[in-house]
């Protein structure tokens, strides 16, 4: 799986990525300037691959491009960015 397959449903608001008949995603809502992660859902069957991390950096990256900060409730997302510092400036 590469980065180009993870897809910005902003109707949904989620980033998404097909990995055979699974799916994956990050949901979000944005307001007021801030862009809350609330879930990152990876499916047993293709877990194990880094798609979650790769899900959580296109939305923390869509969040630097919008010039929104973050706030993370979702447990998965809050590690990724305790381990990743480069994002640490996002946070709300």
């Amino acid at each position: 799986m590469e980065e180009s397959n993870i897809r910005h449903d902003a109707a949904a608001h989620r980033f998404v990525v097909d990995v055979g008949a699974h799916s994956g995603y990050v949901e979000y809502q944005r307001k007021d300037g801030i862009l809350a992660i609330n879930h990152t859902i990876v499916p047993a069957d293709i877990g194990g691959r880094g798609i979650a991390a790769r899900l959580v950096q296109a939305t923390l990256e869509y969040a630097r491009n919008e010039g929104l900060k973050v706030q993370s409730n979702c447990s998965y997302a809050r590690a990724y960015l305790d381990k990743h510092p480069e994002y640490a400036d996002l946070m709300a």
